[in-house]
């Protein structure tokens, strides 16, 4: 997607995760170091058909909806956090192998292929 021309976004909350993901040696052995984590998340983020997803006004209250309707707590409220500035932004579809986001009914999910 980063070097394709098509449109596509990025919630601002995924740049924490990435680079918590990248580094944590739970997810890769071994993992990245925070350097070169960031070097590769400023790789992605320099396509120039990426837009950072950020939240607005009407975060706070996307959010607590989708948290509730979905009985969001824990560890899935970052999900929520990520399915409401989607919304907001008029995203509505995602990209991920995260199964629990197919709790949001107001999202279309897509899995890697």
């Amino acid at each position: 997607m980063a070097e394709g021309q098509t449109p596509w976004d990025i919630p601002v909350f995924t740049i924490r995760e990435f680079i918590k993901v990248a580094t944590h040696p739970r997810c890769f052995t071994p993992p990245s170091t925070l350097s070169e984590a960031h070097a590769d998340l400023n790789a992605i983020l320099a396509s120039p058909s990426v837009c950072v997803l950020r939240p607005g006004e009407l975060f706070p209250e996307i959010y607590q909806a989708r948290s509730l309707e979905a009985k969001a707590e824990g560890q899935l409220a970052f999900d929520a956090a990520i399915v409401a500035v989607c919304l907001e932004n008029g995203v509505r579809e995602i990209l991920t192998e995260d199964r629990d986001f197919a709790r949001f009914k107001e999202i279309t999910v897509h899995r890697l292929e």
